[in-house]
């Protein structure tokens, strides 16, 4: 199907990111139990609440890592080897600003921060001792980032995907082996920062390959470039942090309506959905990239290739996406009992199916997503996150105050409408994005 739709590299760099997903599903699904194994459900769980503070202080990126992989691509498009050091170079400079700031804050109210998790004395005495090591490696974190968007600027996502997979093997065979040989929940934290340094070196190794990039030059600073960077990653940052309020908001209000049972069936529902949307989603992803290789000279052929590009994004969801979801909205249950066993319950199989067809309209969006960010039109990207979750939110709070009740379905249904509405916005969008270019070339 691919190899009809896209060219050569772009399918490769489109066909990485649906391998590299089941890999790294597959390094989940075999790190959990040996975790679990050699630590406990307690000590495992000090390690996740590292983890969850490690997720929030990836915040601190500010959207500069798409930023880099769109702005990057553009000067790649127009064989500008300077333009790439300038941004890399001040998009490096930034993140480290801003990891600084996050560095100092996680130091500062360290207390407070694994206070609000409310863990025993122990396990918090545990996690205050490894909380600076986790804000060190945030700021790492967001170097190693900028280096693989750097690298998927450059036109090889593939290679910036399967870099990714395999620093994820490294660190759970890492890990592996230092609980076998009894450490404890320090080997998570070695494993990580051994599965980031691998990332680090092997990328340099291949941007420096593709393109001779000298980072460290002061001369490559740049305020123009830092302030289209910023304009850039401040879109995706603020569409980002909608959309870490939209789901937890959901679970809240269900908790508060429904009653706390009904947070696990609606997490499954909207993870499962989401696993298996990711599937065809994460193909996409080199769209961006490669639409702002293309736009950066638009000619007349460079808008028929996005307009091509578009159609068979298209095509490729009604061939395999349309199929792929049929097949398991009609096994939901049966796939469900397998999964869940005796956890199993029959409300969720009703919820699944809902979140299913929100998952569904979301994907027909997701081609018009990438494209318009690859043409820089991050305004309507925001706008977008904001309506999907915005419209949920306000329709989950009139049902639940109206009628002094919530139910999962009522949740998947709010989303549903909410990612119509955006889908079909960001169509729209893309198409008046096309027609202003067209009159522009004229």
């Amino acid at each position: 199907m691919l190899k009809k739709l896209f060219s050569s590299q772009l399918r490769i760099n489109m066909a990485s990111g649906v391998l590299c997903t089941v890999i790294n599903v597959i390094a989940m699904m075999v790190g959990y139990p040996v975790y679990l194994h050699y630590l406990g459900y307690e000590k495992y769980g000090v390690w996740l609440v590292l983890a969850t503070v490690l997720s929030f202080a990836r915040l601190g990126d500010l959207g500069i890592g798409q930023a880099i992989t769109k702005l990057v691509a553009e000067e790649h498009g127009r064989g500008d080897i300077e333009g790439i050091q300038k941004y890399v170079t001040t998009a490096l400079a930034l993140l480290c600003l801003s990891g600084s700031v996050t560095l100092m804050a996680v130091l500062v109210f360290k207390t407070q921060i694994i206070g609000v998790f409310k863990l025993g004395e122990e396990n918090a005495g545990m996690a205050l001792w490894l909380l600076p090591y986790i804000g060190v490696l945030s700021i790492y974190v967001f170097i190693i980032q900028a280096l693989n968007a750097t690298l998927s600027g450059l036109g090889r996502m593939d290679l910036a995907n399967y870099i990714q997979s395999i620093g994820r093997i490294v660190s759970v065979i890492v890990a592996t082996i230092l609980l076998h040989i009894g450490h404890g929940i320090e080997s998570l934290l070695i494993g990580n920062i051994l599965s980031y340094v691998f990332i680090h070196i092997v990328s340099l190794i291949y941007i420096r390959r593709i393109a001779h990039i000298r980072f460290l030059r002061i001369g490559n600073l740049d305020v123009q470039c830092g302030k289209r960077i910023l304009h850039f990653g401040s879109g995706i940052f603020g569409g980002t942090i909608i959309s870490m309020l939209g789901s937890p908001f959901h679970k809240l209000m269900l908790s508060r309506y429904a009653g706390v049972a009904t947070i696990p069936i609606y997490e499954i529902a909207f993870r499962g959905s989401m696993q298996f949307r990711g599937l065809i989603e994460v193909g996409f992803r080199a769209l961006m990239p490669e639409i702002s290789r293309i736009s950066a000279n638009m000619t007349k052929s460079a808008r028929d290739r996005i307009l091509q590009l578009y159609r068979r994004a298209m095509k490729l969801i009604l061939f395999a996406g349309v199929p792929m979801y049929g097949a398991i909205l009609i096994f939901a249950t049966p796939l469900l009992k397998i999964w869940l066993r005796e956890q199993f319950v029959y409300g969720i199989p009703f919820a699944f199916r809902l979140m299913l067809v929100a998952t569904f309209v979301s994907l027909l969006g997701v081609p018009s997503y990438y494209l318009l960010l690859g043409m820089g039109r991050i305004r309507a990207v925001f706008t977008a996150r904001c309506i999907t979750w915005l419209t949920s939110m306000a329709l989950v709070t009139m049902i639940a105050v109206n009628k002094n009740y919530l139910s999962v379905p009522a949740v998947c249904m709010s989303l549903i409408i909410s990612w119509f509405l955006s889908s079909t916005y960001m169509i729209w969008y893309f198409r008046r994005a096309i027609t202003e270019i067209i009159e522009k070339i004229r």
